[in-house]
Protein backbone atom coordinates (compact mmCIF):
# COMPACT_ATOMS: atom_id res chain seq x y z
CA UNK A 1 0.00 0.00 0.00
CA UNK A 2 1.51 3.42 -0.89
CA UNK A 3 2.52 6.15 1.54
CA UNK A 4 1.83 9.66 0.91
CA UNK A 5 3.14 12.23 2.80
CA UNK A 6 2.08 14.98 3.43
CA UNK A 7 -1.74 14.13 2.08
CA UNK A 8 -2.91 16.56 0.13
CA UNK A 9 -5.25 19.21 0.94
CA UNK A 10 -9.00 18.75 0.41
CA UNK A 11 -8.66 22.43 -1.96
CA UNK A 12 -6.30 19.78 -3.65
CA UNK A 13 -3.77 22.42 -4.79
CA UNK A 14 -1.56 22.89 -1.69
CA UNK A 15 1.87 23.62 -2.73
CA UNK A 16 5.09 21.11 -1.42
CA UNK A 17 6.34 17.85 -1.57
CA UNK A 18 4.14 14.51 -1.68
CA UNK A 19 6.15 11.29 -1.03
CA UNK A 20 4.89 8.39 -2.44
CA UNK A 21 6.21 4.59 -2.03
CA UNK A 22 5.10 2.23 -4.99
CA UNK A 23 3.90 -0.61 -3.77
CA UNK A 24 4.22 -4.22 -5.51
CA UNK A 25 0.86 -3.77 -7.69
CA UNK A 26 2.01 -0.23 -9.01
CA UNK A 27 4.68 -1.84 -11.04
CA UNK A 28 4.73 -1.30 -14.83
CA UNK A 29 2.19 1.72 -14.56
CA UNK A 30 3.11 5.01 -16.05
CA UNK A 31 4.59 7.25 -13.46
CA UNK A 32 2.52 9.93 -14.26
CA UNK A 33 -0.19 8.07 -13.51
CA UNK A 34 0.44 6.00 -10.55
CA UNK A 35 1.60 9.76 -9.23
CA UNK A 36 -1.64 11.76 -9.97
CA UNK A 37 -3.86 8.42 -8.27
CA UNK A 38 -1.85 8.07 -5.05
CA UNK A 39 -1.99 11.99 -4.79
CA UNK A 40 -5.88 12.24 -5.65
CA UNK A 41 -6.19 15.79 -5.68
CA UNK A 42 -4.29 16.69 -9.33
CA UNK A 43 -4.63 15.57 -12.90
CA UNK A 44 -2.18 13.53 -14.65
CA UNK A 45 -1.73 16.37 -17.18
CA UNK A 46 -0.75 18.39 -13.99
CA UNK A 47 1.57 15.51 -12.64
CA UNK A 48 3.04 15.22 -16.45
CA UNK A 49 3.57 18.66 -16.41
CA UNK A 50 5.45 19.17 -12.85
CA UNK A 51 7.61 15.83 -13.90
CA UNK A 52 8.57 17.44 -17.59
CA UNK A 53 9.43 20.84 -15.38
CA UNK A 54 11.91 18.38 -13.42
CA UNK A 55 9.43 18.42 -9.78
CA UNK A 56 9.57 14.73 -9.75
CA UNK A 57 11.97 11.99 -8.67
CA UNK A 58 12.80 8.19 -8.00
CA UNK A 59 14.61 7.06 -5.44
CA UNK A 60 15.95 11.45 -5.21
CA UNK A 61 16.99 10.83 -9.04
CA UNK A 62 14.83 13.05 -11.19
CA UNK A 63 12.52 11.74 -13.41
CA UNK A 64 13.03 12.10 -17.19
CA UNK A 65 9.94 11.06 -18.62
CA UNK A 66 6.88 11.29 -17.38
CA UNK A 67 5.42 7.82 -19.09
CA UNK A 68 8.16 5.67 -17.15
CA UNK A 69 7.05 2.18 -15.86
CA UNK A 70 6.92 2.61 -11.86
CA UNK A 71 9.20 0.58 -9.83
CA UNK A 72 8.09 -1.46 -6.85
CA UNK A 73 9.55 -0.31 -3.83
CA UNK A 74 10.58 2.95 -5.33
CA UNK A 75 10.22 6.23 -3.44
CA UNK A 76 8.80 8.52 -5.51
CA UNK A 77 8.41 12.66 -4.65
CA UNK A 78 6.18 15.13 -6.25
CA UNK A 79 7.27 18.61 -5.54
CA UNK A 80 4.27 21.24 -6.57
CA UNK A 81 5.79 24.80 -6.59
CA UNK A 82 3.44 27.50 -4.90
CA UNK A 83 1.01 28.80 -7.50
CA UNK A 84 2.25 31.90 -10.12
CA UNK A 85 -0.01 34.45 -10.46
CA UNK A 86 -2.03 34.45 -13.42
CA UNK A 87 -1.60 36.48 -16.38
CA UNK A 88 -5.13 37.94 -15.77
CA UNK A 89 -5.32 40.78 -13.59
CA UNK A 90 -8.22 40.91 -10.68
CA UNK A 91 -10.85 43.85 -10.98
CA UNK A 92 -13.84 44.28 -9.08
CA UNK A 93 -16.78 43.45 -10.76
CA UNK A 94 -20.08 43.21 -9.48
CA UNK A 95 -20.95 39.47 -9.68
CA UNK A 96 -24.03 37.51 -8.84
CA UNK A 97 -23.21 34.45 -7.02
CA UNK A 98 -25.69 31.71 -6.69
CA UNK A 99 -23.39 29.14 -4.80
CA UNK A 100 -20.18 29.02 -3.64
CA UNK A 101 -17.51 26.86 -1.32
CA UNK A 102 -14.05 25.97 -1.78
CA UNK A 103 -14.19 23.76 -4.94
CA UNK A 104 -16.12 26.10 -7.25
CA UNK A 105 -18.70 28.79 -7.85
CA UNK A 106 -21.59 29.03 -9.58
CA UNK A 107 -22.81 32.52 -11.16
CA UNK A 108 -25.58 33.93 -12.64
CA UNK A 109 -23.84 36.01 -15.70
CA UNK A 110 -24.95 39.08 -17.36
CA UNK A 111 -25.49 39.63 -21.09
CA UNK A 112 -22.44 41.87 -22.09
CA UNK A 113 -20.16 40.16 -19.67
CA UNK A 114 -17.15 38.29 -21.51
CA UNK A 115 -15.60 35.69 -19.80
CA UNK A 116 -12.64 34.78 -21.10
CA UNK A 117 -9.49 37.52 -21.86
CA UNK A 118 -9.33 37.29 -25.77
CA UNK A 119 -8.36 39.96 -28.38
CA UNK A 120 -10.37 42.57 -28.42
CA UNK A 121 -11.58 42.26 -25.09
CA UNK A 122 -8.06 41.97 -22.22
CA UNK A 123 -9.65 42.93 -19.22
CA UNK A 124 -12.91 43.33 -17.64
CA UNK A 125 -14.47 39.77 -17.91
CA UNK A 126 -15.64 37.09 -16.03
CA UNK A 127 -12.25 36.04 -15.41
CA UNK A 128 -11.07 39.11 -13.72
CA UNK A 129 -14.02 40.01 -11.94
CA UNK A 130 -14.21 36.33 -10.10
CA UNK A 131 -9.88 36.94 -9.75
CA UNK A 132 -11.23 39.45 -7.60
CA UNK A 133 -14.03 38.08 -5.80
CA UNK A 134 -11.74 35.41 -4.84
CA UNK A 135 -8.55 36.71 -4.15
CA UNK A 136 -6.12 34.76 -1.78
CA UNK A 137 -8.62 31.94 -1.20
CA UNK A 138 -8.33 30.53 -5.20
CA UNK A 139 -6.10 27.81 -4.56
CA UNK A 140 -6.07 27.84 -8.62
CA UNK A 141 -5.78 25.38 -11.41
CA UNK A 142 -2.63 23.88 -13.55
CA UNK A 143 -0.02 25.88 -10.56
CA UNK A 144 -1.65 29.03 -11.52
CA UNK A 145 -4.36 31.77 -9.93
CA UNK A 146 -6.80 31.52 -11.83
CA UNK A 147 -10.26 29.85 -11.65
CA UNK A 148 -11.24 27.19 -14.00
CA UNK A 149 -13.53 27.75 -16.59
CA UNK A 150 -15.01 24.28 -17.82
CA UNK A 151 -18.13 25.83 -20.24
CA UNK A 152 -18.80 29.43 -21.73
CA UNK A 153 -21.23 31.64 -22.54
CA UNK A 154 -21.25 33.81 -25.34
CA UNK A 155 -21.03 37.48 -24.21
CA UNK A 156 -24.59 38.69 -25.05
CA UNK A 157 -26.07 34.96 -23.61
CA UNK A 158 -26.66 35.44 -19.77
CA UNK A 159 -27.33 32.86 -17.13
CA UNK A 160 -25.98 30.23 -15.40
CA UNK A 161 -22.18 29.27 -15.45
CA UNK A 162 -20.25 27.23 -12.42
CA UNK A 163 -16.49 27.77 -12.47
CA UNK A 164 -13.90 25.39 -10.66
CA UNK A 165 -11.56 26.69 -8.14
CA UNK A 166 -9.63 23.99 -7.41
CA UNK A 167 -7.33 20.95 -9.99
CA UNK A 168 -9.50 18.23 -8.84
CA UNK A 169 -13.20 20.33 -9.57
CA UNK A 170 -11.86 21.24 -12.63
CA UNK A 171 -11.24 17.89 -14.18
CA UNK A 172 -14.12 16.51 -12.46
CA UNK A 173 -16.97 19.04 -13.92
CA UNK A 174 -14.97 19.25 -17.42
CA UNK A 175 -15.20 15.43 -17.68
CA UNK A 176 -19.05 15.90 -16.50
CA UNK A 177 -19.75 18.21 -19.21
CA UNK A 178 -18.09 16.40 -21.78
CA UNK A 179 -19.99 13.34 -20.96
CA UNK A 180 -23.26 15.54 -20.72
CA UNK A 181 -23.75 14.16 -17.49
CA UNK A 182 -25.68 17.01 -16.44
CA UNK A 183 -29.23 18.83 -16.99
CA UNK A 184 -28.92 22.33 -18.89
CA UNK A 185 -31.41 24.41 -20.27
CA UNK A 186 -31.90 27.45 -22.21
CA UNK A 187 -34.57 29.82 -23.14
CA UNK A 188 -34.46 31.17 -26.46
CA UNK A 189 -36.91 33.90 -28.35
CA UNK A 190 -37.36 33.01 -32.14
CA UNK A 191 -38.63 34.16 -35.30
CA UNK A 192 -41.55 31.86 -36.53
CA UNK A 193 -43.39 28.86 -34.99
CA UNK A 194 -40.96 25.62 -35.19
CA UNK A 195 -43.21 22.30 -36.77
CA UNK A 196 -43.10 19.98 -35.14
CA UNK A 197 -43.50 22.10 -31.98
CA UNK A 198 -41.00 19.50 -30.68
CA UNK A 199 -37.87 18.04 -32.16
CA UNK A 200 -33.87 17.50 -32.87
CA UNK A 201 -31.47 19.47 -35.15
CA UNK A 202 -28.78 17.00 -35.82
CA UNK A 203 -26.23 18.71 -38.29
CA UNK A 204 -21.93 18.67 -38.04
CA UNK A 205 -21.00 22.49 -37.13
CA UNK A 206 -17.94 24.04 -38.44
CA UNK A 207 -16.29 27.48 -39.24
CA UNK A 208 -18.39 29.17 -42.47
CA UNK A 209 -16.39 28.58 -45.49
CA UNK A 210 -16.73 32.27 -46.20
CA UNK A 211 -16.66 33.78 -43.60
CA UNK A 212 -14.57 32.55 -40.59
CA UNK A 213 -16.01 34.25 -37.81
CA UNK A 214 -19.04 32.73 -38.01
CA UNK A 215 -20.06 28.50 -37.37
CA UNK A 216 -22.38 27.05 -39.75
CA UNK A 217 -23.76 23.19 -40.98
CA UNK A 218 -20.80 22.15 -42.49
CA UNK A 219 -21.57 18.91 -44.20
CA UNK A 220 -17.85 17.50 -44.93
CA UNK A 221 -15.28 18.52 -42.02
CA UNK A 222 -18.27 19.58 -39.26
CA UNK A 223 -17.85 18.48 -36.09
CA UNK A 224 -21.25 16.30 -34.86
CA UNK A 225 -23.69 18.56 -33.16
CA UNK A 226 -27.10 17.57 -31.67
CA UNK A 227 -30.26 19.92 -30.17
CA UNK A 228 -33.23 19.17 -28.74
CA UNK A 229 -36.00 21.91 -28.64
CA UNK A 230 -39.30 22.25 -27.11
CA UNK A 231 -41.94 25.16 -27.63
CA UNK A 232 -43.20 26.59 -24.57
CA UNK A 233 -44.72 29.60 -26.04
CA UNK A 234 -46.67 31.00 -29.07
CA UNK A 235 -47.28 34.29 -30.24
CA UNK A 236 -49.63 32.48 -33.51
CA UNK A 237 -46.92 31.93 -36.31
CA UNK A 238 -44.29 35.25 -35.51
CA UNK A 239 -42.48 34.09 -32.60
CA UNK A 240 -41.75 31.65 -30.29
CA UNK A 241 -40.32 30.74 -27.20
CA UNK A 242 -37.84 27.81 -27.12
CA UNK A 243 -36.36 25.33 -24.44
CA UNK A 244 -33.32 23.94 -25.81
CA UNK A 245 -30.71 21.24 -24.71
CA UNK A 246 -27.78 20.55 -26.17
CA UNK A 247 -26.48 16.44 -26.22
CA UNK A 248 -23.31 18.28 -27.78
CA UNK A 249 -21.09 21.70 -26.86
CA UNK A 250 -20.31 23.09 -30.11
CA UNK A 251 -19.55 26.97 -30.68
CA UNK A 252 -22.70 28.99 -30.74
CA UNK A 253 -24.63 25.43 -31.47
CA UNK A 254 -28.10 26.62 -30.75
CA UNK A 255 -28.01 30.01 -32.60
CA UNK A 256 -26.61 27.89 -35.58
CA UNK A 257 -28.93 24.83 -35.37
CA UNK A 258 -31.90 27.46 -34.76
CA UNK A 259 -31.31 29.22 -37.87
CA UNK A 260 -30.52 26.42 -39.73
CA UNK A 261 -34.44 25.43 -39.89
CA UNK A 262 -35.51 28.42 -40.38
CA UNK A 263 -35.58 30.20 -36.78
CA UNK A 264 -32.92 32.69 -36.22
CA UNK A 265 -32.99 34.25 -32.88
CA UNK A 266 -34.53 37.29 -32.33
CA UNK A 267 -31.72 40.03 -32.30
CA UNK A 268 -28.69 37.54 -33.07
CA UNK A 269 -26.46 39.65 -34.54
CA UNK A 270 -24.29 37.02 -36.78
CA UNK A 271 -27.06 34.49 -37.48
CA UNK A 272 -30.31 36.75 -37.85
CA UNK A 273 -29.12 37.86 -41.74
CA UNK A 274 -31.95 39.89 -42.85
CA UNK A 275 -35.78 40.75 -41.93
CA UNK A 276 -37.48 37.31 -40.95
CA UNK A 277 -40.99 37.33 -42.89
CA UNK A 278 -42.52 36.47 -39.50
CA UNK A 279 -41.91 39.77 -38.62
CA UNK A 280 -44.41 40.97 -40.75
CA UNK A 281 -47.64 39.28 -39.12
CA UNK A 282 -46.80 41.10 -35.80
CA UNK A 283 -48.13 44.62 -34.59
CA UNK A 284 -46.06 47.66 -35.21
CA UNK A 285 -44.95 47.63 -31.60
CA UNK A 286 -44.24 44.68 -31.25
CA UNK A 287 -42.23 43.91 -34.69
CA UNK A 288 -39.98 47.27 -33.88
CA UNK A 289 -38.98 46.35 -30.27
CA UNK A 290 -37.96 42.78 -31.43
CA UNK A 291 -36.02 43.88 -34.73
CA UNK A 292 -34.18 46.24 -32.80
CA UNK A 293 -33.21 43.81 -29.86
CA UNK A 294 -30.00 44.21 -29.90
CA UNK A 295 -28.29 40.82 -28.21
CA UNK A 296 -29.56 37.52 -29.10
CA UNK A 297 -32.32 36.57 -27.12
CA UNK A 298 -30.97 33.40 -25.44
CA UNK A 299 -30.29 32.73 -21.79
CA UNK A 300 -29.14 29.63 -19.87
CA UNK A 301 -32.07 29.31 -17.52
CA UNK A 302 -31.29 26.07 -15.39
CA UNK A 303 -27.81 23.90 -14.48
CA UNK A 304 -27.70 20.77 -12.81
CA UNK A 305 -24.61 18.95 -11.74
CA UNK A 306 -23.19 16.33 -9.29
CA UNK A 307 -20.84 18.44 -6.77
CA UNK A 308 -17.50 16.72 -8.12
CA UNK A 309 -16.25 16.48 -4.58
CA UNK A 310 -19.69 15.96 -1.92
CA UNK A 311 -21.18 14.21 -4.80
CA UNK A 312 -24.46 15.89 -4.04
CA UNK A 313 -27.22 17.24 -6.69
CA UNK A 314 -27.32 20.39 -7.54
CA UNK A 315 -29.52 22.48 -9.29
CA UNK A 316 -29.81 26.12 -10.29
CA UNK A 317 -32.27 28.41 -11.83
CA UNK A 318 -31.67 31.87 -13.56
CA UNK A 319 -34.80 34.00 -14.04
CA UNK A 320 -35.00 35.49 -17.33
CA UNK A 321 -33.09 39.20 -17.63
CA UNK A 322 -35.03 42.41 -17.80
CA UNK A 323 -34.39 43.13 -21.21
CA UNK A 324 -35.92 39.48 -22.40
CA UNK A 325 -39.05 39.98 -19.30
CA UNK A 326 -40.04 43.07 -21.56
CA UNK A 327 -40.00 41.45 -24.65
CA UNK A 328 -42.19 38.89 -23.35
CA UNK A 329 -44.21 41.15 -22.09
CA UNK A 330 -44.86 43.32 -24.69
CA UNK A 331 -45.79 40.08 -26.71
CA UNK A 332 -48.15 39.47 -24.61
CA UNK A 333 -49.83 42.71 -24.81
CA UNK A 334 -48.50 44.68 -21.37
CA UNK A 335 -46.47 47.35 -22.44
CA UNK A 336 -47.10 49.31 -18.90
Amino acid sequence: MSAATPSPSPAGSASGDTDILAPPEAAGTRADRFLAEAIGSLSRSRVKALIEAGHGTRDGVPIKDPAEPVRAGALYRLHVPPPVSATPQAQAIPLTILFEDADLIVIDKPAGLVVHPAPGNPDGTLVNALLAHAGDDLPGIGGEKRPGIVHRLDKDTSGVMVAAKTDRAHRALSEAFAARDLDRAYLALVWGLPEPLQGEVSAPIGRHPVDRKRMAVVERGGKPATTRYAVKRGWGTAVSQVECRLLTGRTHQIRVHMAHIGHPLVGDPVYLRRTPAAARTLPAVQREALLAFPRQALHAATLGFRHPVTKQSLSFESPLPADFARLLALLDGNTG
